[in-house]
C-alpha cells in the first residue's frame, strides 16, 4: 500500500500540474468575457427576497465573512441572527462571490430548516453539486453518507447548511465532511447561538439589524424604485424605516404594502401608528410587524395568501398546482372577461408585488413558475389560518394535544414515525372540506377517507397506493384530486361530476395506462394531469356523440393521440397541450392527422415528443403539419424535420418561444427567412446536426435569448445577431470550438459599438475519473481552446495509464463522466 499511495501522490501532483497550466492558460484567465456562474434556484429565490437590486448594508458582512472563509486549516464559520435579518442573502452572496466560486474546488448548498431530515440533506448537497444522479434516491442513508464523502475526500470543499435549528443534524450530517486540513469549509447559518458553538464553529459571526440610513435607503428602493421620495413623505417615512427595528424581511415587507398603496401623508401616517413594535429578538414581534401587511391585503387575497401555509416549511411550490388548489377551494373572484387560471396569475403578481411570496422560478415565457414562502412569513400564515378556523396545518409532533373539531381544511405533512396518532385524532372530523398530504416521506397509506363526504379538494399524490380506493370515486363533491397510483384509473372516476383537475401519477412503468372512455363524460375538467397515458379518441367507442370536454385547458401528457377532426372538436378550448410518440407513429403517419392541431384556435403551449426505442437516422416527417395561429410556446423533439418545414412555424405571428429539441429537425443548413419570427423572444436548439445557419438581425427582430447546447457541427453563430437590437443573452453548451469564438466575438463587436447589455456565457465540460477506493480526479476542459484541450487531455490521461502495475492494483474502476457548467 505504501508503493501504492506514492503512486497516487504522483498522479495527484500530475493533475495539479496541468490544472495550474490550465488556469494559466490566456483565454482561460486572461482578457474573458465570460460571466460567473449562475446562481441557483434558491439563490435567486433569497436576491428576489429584498429585491435584486435591494441588498443593502451587507458590504461589511460580506467581506468579514468572506475573509475567515480563506485559510490552510479546515473550519466551520456560522452566521447567527434572528429569522429575515438576512443571514441567507448574506451566506448566498459569499457562496456566489467570484473569489469563493474560484478558491474552492466544489461547493454544496442545503436547506435544512425544522422539519428536516437526513435523506434530504444529503440529496440537496448532492443535487447543488451535481454530483446526483437517478440511482442515488434509492440508497440507504448511510450509503449517502459514504458516497458524499468520498466525493469530498481530497477536494478543497465549500458546505453551506442553511437554517440549522438543533444539533442532531449536523451530527448526522458530518461524517460526510472529510478533514484533510486544506482549507475547506462548512458554512452554517441558524437562528440559535448554542447550535453554532455545539457545531465546534471558531467562527461565528452575529449579524447586525441594519442601521437606520441603510433602513431608509433599503424602504426607498422598496417603495420608488430608481426614483426619489417625495419630500413631504421624507420625515414619515423614516420614521416607518426606523420602527421596523432594522430588520431587512420587515422593511421590504412594509415596503411592498406602500408601494401598492396611496402615496399620501395620511395613509404613511396611518401605517407608522400602527408599527408599535420593535423589532427583537422575539420573534412575535416581528409577526405583529408582518402582520400589518397581511391586515392591509384586499379581502380576495387574504384567503389565497393564508392557503400557502398548507405547504411544508421550505417547500417549492408549483404555480400550477397552487392556482388549481385555489380555485378548487373558491378563492378565485368570477371574472366573464378572463379565465380563472388568469385570473389567479394577477392575484399571485399582486402577492409578489407586496414581497409576501417569493419568486423561485420562472418559465421561459417569464411567468412564475414556482415560488416560496420566507418561513416567518409561513409562520404567520399558519396561526391567522387557524385563528380564522381557515385550515390548520397538522403537526405530527403533538398529535394527541391537537385541537381539529372545528377544522375545515386540513394540512398533513409527513412522518411514518408516528402515523397512528395521526389517524387517531383525525379519523372522525366530518366537517372537513380540504385533506391535503404533503411532501416526500409518507410511508404505505394509513389514512381512511370514509366520513370525509363533503371535501372538495384531496390530495394524496404523496401516498402510493396499489389501486385508487373506490371511496374516493363517491366523493361527489371533489374539485380536485390528486393521487399515485400503480394500476389504471377506474371507469367509476366518472362519478366525480364537479371534479375540476385531476393529477393521475401512476407508479410503474412499465407500460402507458390506458384512460377509461368515462373521462369523455366529465364535462367540468379543466386540466388532465397524467404520466403518459394513453386517451380512447375513436368517436364510435363514445357512448354519446355529445360528450365533450369544453372547459378542458391542459391535458398532459397523452400517448399517441391521434388529432381526428371529431376529437378535437371535442376539446376546442385547450390552453395547453402535450403528446408524447412512440415507435407506432414510424409505422402509420396519416393517422394521427397531426394537421388537425391548427383548429386549436386557443392553444397557446405545445409540447410534440417522438421517442424510439432505437435511433433512426434518415426518418423523413411528412409535410402535413399544421399549429394554431395563437400558440406562444413550441416545444419539439424528435421529429426530423427538414429545415425547409421552419416555415410552418416561422409564420405564427404570436410565437414567443420555440425549443428545438433532439433531432426535432434535420439537415446541415438552415437558412432563415426575413419576416418570419417577429415575436420570438426565446430560441433554444440543442442536439440537433446543423453546420451552417444564415441568419441576420431581421429574421429574429424582437429575440431575447439565444441558447445553443450541444450542436457539436454548428460552425459559426451568424455575426449579425448580435445587431438585434433586443438580444440581451447568447448561451453556449458543449458546441464547436469555432462556434464559441464566433459567439466571444460578436459580444467584443457589440461592446466596441458601446452596446454592453448583451451577455455571453460559454460552459465547460467537466471529465471527472473515478477510482474504487474513493480517489477522484478532476479536469476541467478550456473548449474555447481545441488545442488546448487536445494537449492536456493527452497529457492527463497519458499520466494515468503511463504506470505498468496500475490495472493490475485494480485503482482504476470507473468511468469518466461528463457535465456542463459555466465558466467562472
Amino acid at each position: 500500500m505504501g508503493s501504492v499511495d506514492q503512486e497516487m501522490d504522483f498522479i495527484i501532483n500530475e493533475v495539479v500540474k496541468i490544472k495550474n497550466a490550465c488556469c494559466a492558460g490566456e483565454d482561460l484567465w486572461e482578457n474573458r468575457n465570460i460571466l460567473p456562474v449562475s446562481t441557483s434556484s434558491s439563490s435567486r429565490l433569497d436576491l428576489e427576497m429584498l429585491g435584486k437590486n435591494l441588498v443593502v448594508g451587507f458590504d461589511d458582512d460580506l467581506a468579514e465573512i468572506r475573509t475567515r472563509m480563506v485559510g490552510t486549516s479546515s473550519e466551520t464559520v456560522s452566521i447567527v441572527g434572528m429569522g429575515g435579518i438576512g443571514k441567507t442573502t448574506l451566506a448566498r452572496q459569499v457562496y456566489d462571490d467570484s473569489y469563493i466560486v474560484y478558491h474552492f474546488d466544489i461547493r454544496a448548498w442545503a436547506v435544512v430548516s425544522q422539519e428536516y431530515s437526513l435523506r434530504r440533506v444529503l440529496l440537496g448537497l448532492l443535487d447543488s453539486a451535481k454530483l446526483l444522479n437517478t440511482d442515488m434516491q434509492d440508497k440507504e442513508d448511510e450509503e449517502l453518507v459514504v458516497y458524499l464523502y468520498q466525493r469530498l475526500k481530497g477536494r478543497r470543499y465549500l458546505i453551506v447548511m442553511d437554517d440549522m435549528w438543533d444539533t442532531e443534524i449536523w451530527d448526522a450530517a458530518r461524517r460526510s465532511f472529510p478533514d484533510d486540513g486544506n482549507g475547506s469549509r462548512v458554512l452554517l447559518t441558524t437562528r440559535i447561538s448554542d447550535v453554532a458553538e455545539y457545531a465546534n464553529s471558531c467562527s461565528s459571526y452575529h449579524m447586525h439589524f441594519l442601521n437606520e440610513e441603510d433602513s431608509w435607503n433599503l424602504l426607498c428602493r422598496k417603495v420608488f424604485g430608481e426614483g426619489a421620495c417625495p419630500l413631504e413623505l421624507e420625515e414619515i417615512g423614516k420614521e416607518i424605516a426606523r420602527k421596523c427595528g432594522g430588520l431587512p424581511l420587515s422593511i421590504v415587507v412594509i415596503g411592498g404594502l406602500l408601494s401598492k398603496t396611496s402615496t399620501t401623508q395620511e395613509y404613511w401616517r396611518s401605517v407608522s401608528n400602527n408599527l408599535n413594535a420593535v423589532v427583537t429578538e422575539d420573534g412575535d414581534q416581528c409577526l405583529e410587524i408582518l402582520a400589518l401587511s397581511y391586515n392591509h391585503l384586499p379581502h380576495h387575497l387574504r384567503a389565497c395568501f393564508l392557503y400557502m401555509g398548507v405547504f411544508p416549511e421550505d417547500h417549492e411550490i408549483r404555480v400550477s398546482k397552487l392556482i388549481r388548489l385555489w380555485a378548487a377551494e373558491g378563492f378565485l373572484k368570477s371574472n366573464t372577461s378572463k379565465m380563472m387560471e388568469d385570473v389567479a396569475e394577477g392575484y399571485l403578481k399582486d402577492l409578489v408585488e407586496r414581497s409576501l411570496v417569493l419568486v423561485s422560478k420562472k418559465s421561459s415565457k417569464g411567468k412564475i413558475k414556482s415560488c416560496k414562502l420566507h418561513d416567518l412569513l409561513r409562520e404567520l400564515c399558519v396561526k391567522n389560518a387557524e385563528k380564522e378556523n381557515l385550515l390548520h396545518v397538522f403537526k405530527y409532533y403533538d398529535a394527541v394535544n391537537q385541537d381539529t373539531s372545528t377544522c375545515r381544511r386540513l394540512s398533513i405533512h409527513p412522518d411514518d414515525r408516528r402515523p397512528q396518532e395521526i389517524y387517531n385524532s383525525i379519523h372522525s372530523i366530518p366537517q372537513v372540506r380540504s385533506l391535503l398530504c404533503l411532501g416526500e416521506h409518507f410511508m404505505y397509506p394509513w389514512l381512511v377517507y370514509s366520513g370525509f363526504w363533503l371535501l372538495r379538494v384531496l390530495d394524496l399524490s404523496a401516498l402510493p397506493f396499489h389501486e385508487l380506493p373506490l371511496q374516493v370515486t363517491e366523493l361527489v363533491n371533489l374539485r380536485y384530486l390528486g393521487f399515485s397510483c400503480a394500476c389504471q384509473l377506474p371507469a367509476s372516476i366518472s362519478k366525480l361530476p364537479n371534479l375540476e383537475t385531476l393529477v393521475y401519477l401512476k407508479l410503474s412503468f412499465d407500460q402507458s395506462p390506458l384512460l377509461p372512455r368515462e373521462i369523455w363524460m366529465m364535462p367540468k375538467l379543466r386540466h388532465l394531469c397524467l404520466i403518459p397515458s394513453c386517451l380512447l379518441d375513436h368517436a364510435q367507442l363514445l357512448p354519446n356523440n355529445s360528450f365533450r370536454l369544453e372547459n378542458l385547458q391542459t391535458l398532459s401528457e397523452v400517448r399517441n393521440f391521434r388529432c381526428s377532426s371529431d376529437i378535437i372538436e371535442r376539446i376546442l378550448n385547450l390552453r395547453r397541450l402535450k403528446i408524447l410518440f412512440d415507435e407506432s407513429l414510424f409505422e402509420s403517419y396519416s393517422s394521427y392527422q397531426l394537421e388537425n392541431l391548427a383548429t386549436l384556435h386557443k392553444l397557446e403551449t405545445l409540447t410534440l415528443r417522438i421517442e424510439f426505442p432505437i435511433p433512426i437516422p434518415h426518418v423523413v416527417y411528412p409535410g402535413k403539419l399544421a399549429f394554431p395561429l395563437q400558440l406562444r410556446k413550441l416545444t419539439l423533439r424528435g421529429l426530423n424535420l427538414p429545415w425547409c418545414n421552419m416555415t410552418i412555424i416561422g409564420t405564427l405571428p404570436n410565437l414567443e418561444v420555440l425549443k428545438l429539441l433532439g433531432s426535432a429537425f434535420r439537415g446541415p443548413e438552415w437558412g432563415s427567412i426575413e419576416g418570419e419570427f417577429c415575436q420570438l423572444k426565446l430560441l433554444v436548439l440543442e442536439c440537433l446536426d446543423i453546420v451552417q445557419w444564415r441568419a441576420d438581425d431581421t429574421h429574429f427582430p424582437s429575440l431575447q435569448n439565444l441558447i445553443i447546447r450541444s450542436c457539436d457541427q454548428l460552425e459559426e453563430i451568424p455575426s449579425c445577431i448580435g445587431d438585434i437590437s433586443t438580444l440581451q443573452l447568447i448561451e453556449l453548451v458543449d458546441c464547436h470550438p469555432s462556434a464559441m469564438t464566433s459567439a466571444k466575438q460578436i459580444q467584443e463587436d457589440q461592446q466596441s459599438l458601446e452596446n454592453n447589455d448583451l451577455e455571453v456565457r460559454l460552459i465547460r465540460t467537466e471529465i471527472r475519473l473515478e477510482f474504487e477506493h474513493g480517489y477522484s480526479f478532476l479536469f476541467l476542459v478550456n473548449m474555447q481552446d481545441e488545442s488546448s484541450f487536445s494537449v492536456h487531455a493527452r497529457k492527463l490521461f497519458s499520466s494515468f495509464f503511463s504506470f505498468q502495475n496500475l490495472e493490475g492494483l485494480g485503482l482504476f474502476a470507473a468511468q469518466v463522466l461528463v457535465r456542463c457548467e459555466e465558466l467562472p
